[in-house]
């Protein structure tokens, strides 16, 4: 007699979790997304590496890391409108084949200057001869490949993640905030691979075994319900960009986004400047850009227990006030310490951001132009990364680091207005 309640109790939990948001289907989804950004991000630093071994200038290298976040903007609009036409899994399934085809390509590359003996294949051994820059080739097209295929893989997880909260906002909220973490695995799973596989067994079997990790996210697939085609119909007929960008409240909302993703890149690229400027040691400043690191995680752990409490237009009104002021205080912290504070603070105001503005924006949007809308966030996401780091060193090196963290400060404070009105514009709980 004893021993019923623990089914029940079991069965309880179980539920309790899924309606925190999560899911079989979610699961499916966080690790697709783990599977293909680890692939690019492991490809992003083992493909520099490479070149600077082989005696490339770093203006090489840096080209070659423009490539990643440059192809997907050039793409997104089309893969979210093949995200709305067919769904999730023939998208994914394409996502998959072009992130593994960089990975390969990458390999390849490798091959071509290798020194090792001829294999008796006349043809083969040939192409060993080829010029140096062949190898630089390979590399940009394997990069580009896979900032495609990741960037597709995300749109189409994205949209796909929407769905499963059927419109109500405390789930959207609870599951984006779920998938948020996925990036955060990626960074680390991709690179540390890397790493160690470069100096185990070189950079050809780094490179394979970073194409292995998108077929993995192929198991999981099949827990992604299927799309009817009625569902989808509505999305046949296309409608120009501009349409979109006119619904109410979108526009504030990326302009929201673009705010907050570039104070996130303007993070990544002034702790250095900031610590070396301050004479700390490295360590310290990978404590500082840690702290960072675990307080996005952190927050995006606590927020589907309180999605229900969370309100999405306070939220992205607060997160933008809160990052202002951090960004202020930055400029005064002289020690590792309090720069690990006003990191750690940067980190929750950021960390809660991306689940209310997809919350938000699935609210705007129509159902059938969502993988649309999600695209152009992509655009202006990749975009802010390939262009906002050089005009920081530009000013920063004009005016220096203080005077740029006092004017993204500034800036971000004076976004909030933007973040209200969005809310307004969704008919969200503000």
């Amino acid at each position: 007699m004893r021993s019923n309640p623990a089914p029940g109790a079991a069965g309880q939990a179980r539920s309790d979790f899924r309606m925190r948001g999560f899911s079989p289907a979610l699961l499916a989804l966080i690790l697709g997304q783990v599977c293909l950004h680890s692939c690019m991000a492991g490809v992003r630093v083992a493909a520099p590496l490479l070149m600077l071994r082989q005696g490339h200038p770093a203006w090489v290298v840096g080209l070659l890391l423009g490539l990643f976040a440059a192809a997907p903007v050039t793409t997104s609009l089309r893969v979210g409108r093949m995200a709305d036409r067919l769904g999730y899994h023939r998208p994914m399934h394409l996502a998959v084949a072009l992130t593994a085809g960089g990975g390969l390509l990458a390999g390849a590359s490798v091959w071509l200057t290798s020194t090792a003996p001829h294999s008796g294949w006349a043809a083969l051994d040939a192409l060993r001869t080829l010029p140096a820059w062949c190898s630089f080739a390979s590399l940009s097209v394997a990069a580009m490949l896979c900032g495609v295929g990741a960037n597709m893989g995300l749109i189409t997880i994205q949209r796909s993640a929407g769905r499963l909260a059927a419109g109500d906002s405390t789930q959207i909220t609870r599951v984006f905030s779920w998938l948020g973490l996925a990036p955060a695995l990626s960074n680390m799973v991709g690179p540390v691979l890397a790493g160690t596989a470069i100096d185990a067994a070189g950079f050809g079997s780094a490179f394979v075994a970073l194409t292995c990790l998108p077929l993995l996210a192929l198991a999981g697939m099949r827990w992604v319900p299927h799309e009817t085609p009625a569902a989808r119909a509505a999305a046949g007929a296309r409608q120009g960009v501009w349409s979109l960008l006119k619904l109410p409240g979108l526009g504030r909302l990326l302009l929201v986004n673009w705010l907050l993703s570039a104070s996130w890149d303007l993070h990544s690229f002034l702790v250095p400047v900031l610590g070396h400027e301050r004479g700390l040691s490295a360590s310290a400043i990978g404590l500082i850009l840690g702290s960072f690191a675990a307080a996005v995680t952190g927050v995006r752990l606590v927020i589907p227990f309180l999605a229900h409490r969370l309100r999405e237009a306070q939220v992205l009104v607060g997160a933008m006030l809160t990052t202002g002021v951090a960004f202020g205080v930055y400029s005064f912290a002289g020690s590792a310490l309090a720069m690990a504070g006003c990191s750690a603070l940067l980190g929750m105001a950021l960390g809660c951001v991306q689940p209310m503005v997809m919350t938000v924006l699935h609210h705007i949007t129509p159902l059938e132009r969502q993988g649309e809308a999600l695209a152009v966030r992509s655009m202006t996401i990749n975009a802010a990364g390939a262009v906002m780091p050089l005009v920081f060193g530009l000013i920063g090196g004009a005016l220096g680091a203080a005077t740029l963290l006092w004017m993204m400060a500034a800036a971000v404070a004076s976004g909030s207005l933007a973040a209200r009105g969005a809310g307004r514009g969704a008919q969200l709980r503000i």
